[in-house]
């Protein structure tokens, strides 16, 4: 097999060998240039390959437990799963297998198991697809499993577990108009507005990405601005800004608007993508619990968290995490709300939200905030298309994967619009 057909294979090998031996993110890979030596379409097949073979990585350990004696080196392994996978999927048998065999053998430490690797994926092969659908979906592991069948119940937490193994479709929300976005690109409008497209679309050669008439941003991410609300001329701050869909849904709107964040690499994103889409915004960068100015209208804070709501858009994270930063990051939420609160003018509004499912990081943070802060009062969320099921009893957002699973489900979200006392 020659080097250019295994270039994209062994890309997604090295982001497989990362995230589950080293704990990296996958973001944190590709941020660090980990596929910038492909050409763009290998580039998009690799990030795809190890994207789908996390998803279904407990289902491939399955199927393949059967055809081995004993557990291979996690490079091996990674191998077999990520062949599986793409067996799995459909692809010819002749070229994974081979793929599979030349990259064992790419490694002296492993280049002994070529045989092994041949046979088990052999056999792979002829037990599919019949024996792939029979196993279960892939559960969440028990560090974050258990505290959500805490927070929802055992059958909500199944019910998340299928959204996240059927993956993510593409959401765009619109710099105007929703509709005429839709029948550009061929999708559909969904009741809060955002516009959504079947997964496998390539961003850049849709109509109006040139133009600017849209951003790619999830459905459920796109609610917390639109429940601020911001208002031509209102001064207003995007605090923890990037990646920068918050930021461009509040310039849409006519308000003045601030974006900080302490990455500055990531806040060069922001300023990407405020140019392609024609929007204006001041960009800081800095750490938000330093940051300093004259009060704003209203403030949008995204705070930090554990992004236990986007997994089926980042199958890493389970991989990756192992729930020891909980703690640090509850603190960090709580200091973000009242640092947030300071710079806000008397009387202004709070939009706090965390990627989060878990209670901690969003009814737990308003309720103490609450607390904390006597005359503080949570407004109503009042945002079209929100279905009564997702209001939680303190007056916040509460969204899950599992909503419109019919429709491709929503990351999982807390949302809370917050009134400062006068």
């Amino acid at each position: 097999m020659s080097q250019q057909g295994l270039q994209p294979r062994r890309a997604a090998l090295y982001l497989l060998d990362q995230v589950t031996g080293e704990k990296r993110l996958l973001s944190e890979l590709l941020a660090d240039g980990a596929l910038n030596h492909l050409e763009p379409e290998d580039r998009a097949r690799a990030q795809r390959l190890a994207t789908e073979t996390l998803r279904g990585l407990p289902r491939a350990d399955r199927l393949l437990a059967r055809f081995l004696q004993k557990t291979p080196p996690l490079h091996v392994r990674n191998i077999l799963r990520l062949s599986a996978i793409e067996l799995a999927g459909g692809e010819a048998a002749h070229g994974v297998v081979n793929a599979a065999v030349a990259m064992v053998g790419l490694n002296k430490r492993t280049a002994s198991m070529k045989g092994l690797v041949n046979a088990v994926l052999r056999k792979v092969a002829a037990d599919l697809p019949e024996g792939w659908d029979k196993i279960a979906v892939p559960r969440l592991p028990k560090w974050l499993r258990d505290p959500l069948k805490d927070a929802y119940g055992p059958q909500v937490v199944a019910n998340i577990e299928r959204v996240h193994f059927e993956g993510a479709p593409l959401d765009l929300t619109a710099k105007t108009d929703p509709q005429a976005v839709a029948e550009a690109v061929g999708g559909t409008v969904l009741p809060t507005g955002t516009v959504r497209l079947p997964v496998g679309r390539q961003v850049s050669s849709l109509p109006g990405f040139e133009a600017g008439n849209w951003w790619v941003q999830d459905a459920a991410a796109a609610i917390p601005a639109r429940l601020l609300s911001a208002q031509p001329g209102e001064r207003v701050l995007d605090l923890c800004a990037a990646p920068g869909g918050k930021t461009m849904q509040l310039a849409a709107s006519g308000a003045d608007v601030t974006a900080l964040d302490i990455s500055d690499g990531r806040m060069e994103r922001v300023r990407q993508n405020l140019k392609r889409v024609g929007l204006k915004a001041e960009i800081v960068v800095a750490d938000a619990l330093g940051y300093e100015a004259a009060p704003f209208d209203a403030i949008l804070l995204d705070a930090p968290c554990s992004a236990t709501g986007t997994i089926r858009r980042h199958p890493d994270l389970p991989h990756a995490k192992d729930g020891s930063d909980f703690l640090q990051l509850f603190q960090l939420q709580s200091a973000l709300i009242d640092k947030a609160l300071a710079l806000l003018k008397p009387g202004g509004r709070l939009v706090y939200c965390t990627c989060s499912l878990l209670p901690d990081e969003g009814e737990v943070q308003v309720e103490e905030a609450l607390a904390r802060h006597p005359g503080l009062q949570v407004l109503p969320a009042d945002v079209p298309g929100l279905e009564p099921a997702w209001r939680s009893e303190d007056g916040g957002v509460r969204l899950r994967p599992d909503y419109w699973a019919d429709r491709g489900g929503m990351d999982g979200f807390y949302i809370a619009s917050l009134r400062k006392p006068t």
